[in-house]
């Protein structure tokens, strides 16, 4: 049995003995089933109350696998550093109802001359305990005790399904319940971008417009934003990491990585008179859960047409059993439809709709366009190179499209990589094998003649001719020229052969040096040098054009 140092019995006999004998206890806060797994009321608190005066000397709230040394912790600072208003003392007499704390006392505490002894009910903690369990047993719980289970497997549902990977947040979905004086919601995936992933059941098409809209002025201060954000009238359903895992946020990157088991979702309510809690009472949560049924089975039912590069009109009705349901109805009728007419004005709102500028140019048939929309804007970009041996675990374990055969000289494939979150590597992958793979890499000059700089540009040209930017470099910036050496030696090397490498991980740990778990394509394509792209020099301007 672990006991005092001598040091410290010794200072502990130095506090006065007071008269009076003091109750303690260790129990459960509270015992009712509607609190949260995770809920501090399933913690255990420790009291030490002086019977003499009636006061509170010592508490604390532990976890339940914590050992006996925790209740003489609590002892020592109600000896020490009471509660006010009681003064640092030792009593003559302790008394618990617990046998085996009775003896583990008399054993760390036998130099102290406290008498322990035993009771089996102690009057000021029991009124104590009974006062925390009603407080605890009455709060609200976050939702409906007979709900609880079903829509924790009904997110767990959406979360796989992964909506936010074909879905942008303008694609709106309606779901028409019209029960519990609820008509229709409208429904945004949010999670493309790869920073929150959610759902928001707008309860008006007003509602969802003005917030879009606040949140799309260039001049919103934080202060406006959060008053747009709380003026908003929706039910939501997030997704967040669960608060026991053991790795830091900062260094998961896309939450879509993390396991089910390190997955939380969080439902409430966000009303301009409400304000945002994160709690449902039954109407609501019959609501959210018959709309995440419906939800469910849409997209399911609608996968591949949802995944098309067009946003198509679809709509489809289901029936949805309402669980231990008090009402006499078993089950309600929903009908999910999809919105591109919402989704077009909500684009205009941002600014998507304008299509890239066709270059005209009659001496450059092999291709139609130049474009900037294929690698998002916030990528991390570098040039470098794939040593030969991680090429062949590349192409064992990755999305590979290759050209053939590539002679291995030099120290390895050179390589352009992009980085960045997963749903968005995901949509450049699909939108390079839309357009039949990558056929060439090239680096074309460019200026800008505003402010007289000239500019190295890097070009994507896919397989169906069109040509895509994906970086500006200025022509004169010594790393840049540096890596443009090296790039052409290594192509030079190989024939002409280089690869473009898709990564996820932009805000993980691994940002700028993707490992290998995080690549997810490679591309094989050949090298073109302006000469042989034939474009000349392209001008910066609002758009990119000949000159």
């Amino acid at each position: 049995m672990t006991s005092f140092n001598r040091s410290t019995s010794r200072r502990l006999k130095k506090l006065t003995q007071i008269p009076s004998v003091w109750e303690g206890d260790r129990r459960p806060l509270s015992s009712s089933p509607t609190q949260p797994r995770d809920s501090e009321a399933n913690g255990e608190c420790i009291l030490w109350v002086d019977g003499s005066q009636g006061i509170v000397r010592g508490m604390d709230v532990i976890a339940p696998d914590i050992g006996p040394e925790a209740i003489v912790r609590t002892l020592m600072r109600a000896m020490e550093h009471p509660h006010s208003p009681a003064k640092p003392a030792r009593p003559q007499r302790i008394v618990v109802r617990d046998r085996e704390i009775q003896f583990y006392l008399r054993g760390v505490l036998q130099d102290l001359d406290i008498a322990i002894d035993y009771a089996p009910e102690l009057p000021l903690i029991d009124e104590l305990f009974r006062g925390f369990s009603d407080i605890l047993d009455s709060q609200i719980p976050d939702l409906p005790p007979q709900y609880a289970q079903i829509l924790q497997d009904k997110a767990f549902a959406i979360w796989q399904a992964a909506p936010w990977e074909f879905l942008e947040e303008q694609q709106i979905l309606s779901i028409e319940i019209n029960k519990w004086d609820v008509g229709t919601l409208y429904a945004s995936v949010m999670g493309m971008l790869g920073m929150e992933y959610g759902i928001l059941f707008y309860r008006s098409e007003d509602s969802l417009k003005r917030f879009r809209a606040a949140v799309l002025k260039d001049d919103e201060s934080t202060q406006r934003l959060e008053e747009a954000f709380l003026k908003q009238d929706c039910l939501f359903l997030t997704f967040e990491q669960a608060d026991d895992t053991e790795e830091d946020e900062d260094e998961i990157g896309d939450l879509a990585d993390l396991p089910l088991s390190e997955i939380d979702p969080t439902f409430g309510n966000i009303h301009p008179l409400e304000g945002l809690r994160s709690v449902l009472y039954d109407e609501e949560a019959l609501v959210v859960l018959v709309a995440l049924e419906s939800l469910s089975r849409f997209i399911r039912d609608h996968r591949r047409q949802l995944h098309g590069a067009s946003f198509p009109t679809l709509s489809r009705r289901y029936r949805i059993s309402i669980p231990q349901s008090e009402e006499s109805t078993k089950s309600v009728s929903i009908t999910v439809s999809t919105m591109p007419q919402m989704a077009a004005e909500l684009e205009e709102m941002a600014g998507f709709g304008v299509e890239a500028q066709e270059i005209e140019d009659s001496d450059s048939p092999t291709f139609r366009s130049l474009r900037d929309d294929l690698i998002p804007e916030d990528s991390f970009l570098s040039l470098g190179v794939v040593s030969w041996e991680m090429l062949e675990y590349l192409y064992k374990g990755v999305n590979c499209h290759k050209v053939g055969e590539i002679k291995q000289v030099g120290d390895g494939l050179p390589v352009i990589l992009i980085q960045t979150s997963r749903p968005k590597a995901k949509t450049v992958i699909e939108n390079l094998e839309a357009a039949g793979g990558l056929k060439a890499i090239c680096f074309n000059p460019g200026a800008d003649p505003f402010d007289n700089n000239r500019y190295d540009l890097g070009l994507l040209q896919t397989q169906n001719d069109e040509l895509f930017l994906f970086g500006e470099f200025l022509d004169d910036e010594p790393t840049h020229v540096e890596a443009r050496k090296k790039w052409n030696q290594r192509c030079k090397n190989t024939k002409g052969y280089c690869g473009l490498i898709i990564a996820k991980g932009l805000t993980g740990a691994s940002r700028g040096n993707p490992q290998l778990k995080d690549m997810m394509a490679l591309f094989e394509a050949r090298s073109l040098s302006p000469k042989d792209l034939g474009v000349g020099t392209l001008q910066l301007m609002p758009q990119l054009q000949f000159e």
